[in-house]
């Protein structure tokens, strides 16, 4: 097999992880708190070749040649620039204004025990709960508070109320404050730590210095905005251009392999006749 072959083979695999990476961040464009992916390459090993022959005259680089044998795809970073603030008006929707803050929910690992995730989208419910109500994601999760434990009000709440710096009241039909809780928000100072669970949450392994959670004195540094959602971070001008791109570059590719069976063609037909 030609060497063409075998870079150009290398190369597609690549950008079609690529264009996976940017297939998903357009099909997640409007998705609450959704943040894209950006992909980036590396080049593979390359083989230096110094059969040459001795060439007195001065030379500006080494000795030899170099082949490549294409690019892999080195990593797909979480970017997690702010997306835009959409107002609503509901009032269990909550947006949070800085974008290393993330909310705390509760999920289950597969042996069943409980851990922490972190998601950005704030479209949270009221579940009923053993006659009370708990406060959950889209998909369920209980929202948690600054003791990480799921936030629970009482079934006659009537009205929900949030601060800018994350306490949540409800009141009664009558007026009468019924609950009073710290949303558990923690800042992520590793985001690229971020493993993806589903229904865009996170979770974080248990480095030190990766997180820390906004409690007590630091609750000051909290800033959410109720009946307002973030939107995903996406924009569509630059995944579509960079679409188009990797489309090109892996019909290149697929081009350059196309060429080679068409010379191995020539050769075959050079030793047969």
């Amino acid at each position: 097999m030609l060497r063409s072959m075998l870079t150009a083979a290398n190369t597609m695999n690549a950008l079609q992880e690529r264009l996976d990476t940017i297939s998903h961040n357009i099909a997640n464009s409007n998705t609450v708190g959704f943040k894209r992916r950006e992909a980036s390459f590396a080049e593979l090993l390359t083989q230096q070749i110094d059969r040459l022959p001795n060439d007195e005259a001065p030379r500006q680089t080494p000795p030899g040649v170099r082949y490549g044998n294409g690019a892999r795809l080195a990593s797909t970073m979480l970017i997690t620039k702010q997306g835009a603030l959409v107002e609503t008006g509901r009032r269990l929707d909550f947006a949070l204004t800085a974008e290393n803050q993330w909310f705390r929910v509760r999920l289950a690992d597969q042996n069943g025990a409980a851990t922490i995730g972190y998601t950005r989208a704030g479209n949270f419910s009221l579940a009923p709960m053993n006659g009370e109500l708990a406060l959950t994601t889209s998909d369920g999760l209980f929202v948690l508070d600054e003791r990480n434990a799921p936030i629970v009000l009482p079934a006659d709440a009537h009205d929900v109320q949030m601060s800018p710096t994350g306490t949540l009241t409800a009141t009664n039909a009558d007026g009468r404050v019924v609950a009073r809780v710290n949303l558990g928000v923690t800042v992520i100072r590793r985001p690229q730590l971020l493993e993806a669970r589903g229904g865009n949450v996170y979770a974080l392994p248990n480095v030190p210095g990766a997180a820390e959670e906004l409690n007590g004195n630091l609750r000051g540094q909290i800033g959410v905005k109720q009946g307002a959602l973030e939107q995903s971070n996406v924009d569509l001008g630059e995944e579509m251009v960079g679409l188009m791109a990797t489309s090109r570059a892996y019909q290149l590719n697929a081009r350059a392999i196309s060429i080679s069976e068409q010379m191995l063609g020539l050769i075959n037909g050079m030793r047969s006749s």
